[in-house]
């Protein structure tokens, strides 16, 4: 950061300038001026040095300047089940949270994006509609493996695949030679591969979740399930050096195995989600079924060692893994886990949820922050995104960490609201969104389309 007097003599050529008594940079918190020219951050200067700009944003005592959120595990289901969500909906959403950036995944579109042309379908469909920035991950399913080199050279991020069943007909599991074979395939591009890794074995000898219990459903999706299928993902990486990344891991028990396979130098990151740090099974209410999602929410022991985890660094980052449906699906009525369609809608509340619990669990603001913003791109490989950094793309989230508020269910940008933290009272409020030095209106989209670079 400079604080050179000289700066003041570019300020006529910024197009923002914003002033504030804390800015979450990389080196941690700060009093800054952040200039801003062309969408970029041009100036990360002290305050007081005196930048100005045709836009001027001064935050008050109570507002911290945050770089703006990656959320890389988003399902928007656009084209082809927009009555689920859809790129207007999510997108506004994600900025309402403070959200700048996310990565859509390739299933419960339709078509899902396992091949070139679907990608760009969904790029057509999501170009108009997008509030905040977004980028794709392709699909990685059985016969679609001649499709990941020109997904991979048209942008794509990496590529998501099951080990079990996807929920959706279209996007069935890879078995682990065909996980194994397109690994070897990726790590010649040196692309990454994102896991859903659940054993489908494991799952076959659990007894079926039904009814209104939510304890019949955790026995449904065992531990085991997660633990079996994480070590299957490792000795594929390590056999084929394909960089591998698990989604939403939810047993703490596979810690140990992941620790101990990156200590020997297998390349693999690991990603965990609010609702697994903020909720526990002993909370769920009979027949609740807003709380489904799969791998399961699990007991309060668990959520504590999720949370060492995080501290140890095992685990490198948060993200929503916003899967909505309508509310026929989530069959509220009747509240039957077995058959409810499994998914949290969260994609507006991951900051909120993150803080409330991060205050309570003695870790503060700027960690919090960071596996939400820097750890997700540097992961995807979302290029000048999630820092406050000279070149960074000029995305911020002005947060007042000590607003309490009541989630409302019904005040969401989500296309279906429900969600498990209805009613919930959370800490801290995004007060507002900018978009590569503009402020996110909700009513004229001025998103783009990302692509990876390199």
């Amino acid at each position: 950061m400079t604080s050179m007097p000289e700066q003041a003599a570019d300020a006529p050529h910024l197009d923002m300038v914003i002033r504030a008594e804390r800015a979450m940079l990389p080196e941690g918190p700060s009093a800054a001026e952040i200039g801003v020219r062309d969408g970029r951050i041009a100036v990360v200067a002290d305050l007081g040095t005196g930048l100005t700009g045709e836009e001027v944003l001064d935050l008050s005592a109570e507002q911290v300047l945050l770089p703006g959120l990656v959320d890389t595990h988003v399902h928007v289901n656009d084209p082809g089940r927009t009555e689920w969500e859809g790129f207007g909906t999510a997108t506004r959403a994600a900025a309402a949270g403070g959200v700048t950036t996310l990565i859509d995944m390739p299933l419960n579109s339709l078509p899902p994006t396992v091949d070139v042309d679907a990608l760009e379908e969904k790029r057509r469909t999501a170009e108009p509609k997008a509030f905040v920035d977004v980028g794709f991950w392709g699909g990685a399913i059985p016969g679609s493996t001649e499709h990941l080199i020109p997904l991979h050279r048209e942008g794509v991020y990496g590529f998501k695949s099951f080990l079990s069943d996807s929920g959706v007909e279209e996007f069935p599991p890879l078995s682990p030679a065909e996980l194994e074979r397109d690994m070897a395939v990726l790590a010649e591009a040196d692309s990454l591969m994102i896991v859903h890794a659940e054993s489908p074995r494991a799952l076959e000898s659990a007894p079926a979740a039904e009814g209104r219990s939510y304890g019949s459903f955790l026995s449904s999706r065992p531990r085991e399930a997660e633990n079996e299928a994480i070590r299957a993902v490792i000795e594929a990486a390590r056999r084929t050096g394909c960089r591998a990344h698990i989604l939403h891991l939810s047993s703490a028990e596979a810690l140990e195995d992941i620790a101990a396979a990156r200590e020997e130098g297998v390349r693999l990151t690991v990603e965990t989600c609010p609702h697994y740090l903020v909720l526990s099974a002993e909370e769920v209410p009979e027949g609740a079924t807003t709380f489904k999602c799969c791998p399961p929410i699990r007991e309060e022991s668990n959520r504590r060692a999720l949370w060492e985890g995080l501290r140890a660094g095992v685990i490198d980052c948060v993200v929503s893994d916003h899967s909505p449906s309508t509310a026929e699906l989530k069959l509220l009525d009747g509240g039957d886990f077995g058959g409810a369609w499994g998914g949290i809608s969260s994609l507006q509340l991951g900051l909120s949820l993150m803080w409330t619990e991060a205050q309570r669990q003695g870790v503060d603001l700027a960690d919090a922050v960071r596996w939400m913003s820097s750890a997700p791109a540097r992961i995807a490989g979302v290029a000048d995104k999630g820092r406050i950094a000279e070149g960074c793309s000029a995305d911020f989230a002005v947060f007042d960490p000590h607003a309490r508020w009541d989630v409302r269910a019904d005040d969401l940008w989500h296309r279906n609201r429900i969600t498990a933290y209805d009613a919930r009272e959370v800490l801290g409020r995004v007060d507002r969104t900018i978009l590569r030095g503009r402020t996110v209106d909700f009513t004229t989209p001025h998103g783009r389309l990302l692509r990876r670079s390199g």
